[in-house]
């Protein structure tokens, strides 16, 4: 088996942990802003720490940065928070399974843009399978109770901050896919540890300074919740570096297609621990979805 595969769904596992904590904090202390800050603050001691260690254990040196690598990074990171935040709100319009499912219509769309970015082509197999992804959101995009058509319910606030994220996250999986070749032939490990510690300083920065401006009272109940918000660091640092290993491994499309098992993932807690209702439209949603990006890791 390849390595890229266990280390994926390792990412899964660890991104479901992080988001049902984001929820649990940002409908009961945190707002959206709040749940997305405290993933990065208490990441990014941890990814520093650890990289150093092993550097200073290794006697290694970072490799040249250069400012291809610095571009790809910002790029990746602003999307990454922006995305965040769209799917953190998106969990207190729909449930969420939905909101996972929603964002992970980024499965879809990082095809395009690796074709975009990377110049990673998408054969038409993979055409028809966007196709019936598309088919998919149409039938999750409709609003519970509300009637309309489905262009109505395709512009409602849920359904658009399902796909920003999805189109958000898809720029951030192929950008750092992007930062990540520009560190030369070094382990595919050490180039994670290094293109995730920068990263997530960037974020942690980024958004350090937006909330000082326009949100003090939300730093510190970010550092209010830091019992329950640590967890979020740790699992986020855990699913970041997994993710990142996958990118240096994989091309971006074959990852983001084999963590759609995340989709079962989030059922399983949106049931389990969320108490949630699932219909079944939406659990039909997601198992056509899902077909897609089984179609997509075919065609690819």
């Amino acid at each position: 088996m390849s390595l890229w595969i266990p280390v994926t769904l390792a990412a899964a596992v660890f991104q479901t942990l992080r988001f049902m904590l984001q929820k649990s904090l940002s409908t009961t202390k945190l707002s959206p802003a709040g749940a997305t800050f405290a993933r990065f603050a208490y990441s990014a001691p941890l990814i520093l720490a650890l990289l150093a260690v092993y550097l200073v254990a290794t006697g290694r040196s970072l490799p040249a940065l250069t400012a291809s690598f610095w571009i790809f990074s910002v790029v990746g990171g602003i999307a990454q928070i922006l995305a965040t935040i769209c799917v953190v709100t998106l969990f207190k319009q729909r449930n969420f399974a939905v909101g996972i499912t929603f964002k992970k219509t980024e499965v879809i769309q990082t095809a395009l843009v690796g074709f975009i970015v990377l110049g990673e082509g998408v054969s038409m197999g993979g055409f028809a399978a966007i196709l019936i992804g598309l088919l998919a959101v149409l039938l999750l995009s409709r609003t519970p109770g509300v009637e309309g058509s489905w262009l109505q319910h395709l512009t409602t606030r849920a359904s658009a901050l399902g796909l920003g994220s999805g189109v958000l996250f898809a720029f951030s999986a192929v950008t750092y896919r992007g930062a990540s070749l520009q560190l030369g032939e070094i382990e595919p490990a050490l180039r994670a540890a290094i293109t995730l510690a920068c990263v997530v300083s960037i974020q942690t920065v980024v958004m350090a300074v937006w909330l000082g401006l326009r949100d003090r009272d939300e730093l510190r109940a970010v550092w209010s919740t830091r019992r329950v918000a640590v967890w979020v660091g740790v699992f986020s640092m855990a699913g970041s570096f997994c993710w990142f290993l996958a990118f240096t491994l994989q091309n971006a499309a074959y990852v983001k297609a084999l963590g759609q098992i995340e989709l079962i993932l989030s059922l399983l807690a949106s049931v389990l621990f969320f108490r949630e209702k699932i219909s079944g439209r939406e659990i039909g949603g997601m198992a056509l979805l899902g077909l897609s990006i089984i179609l997509l890791v075919l065609a690819i």
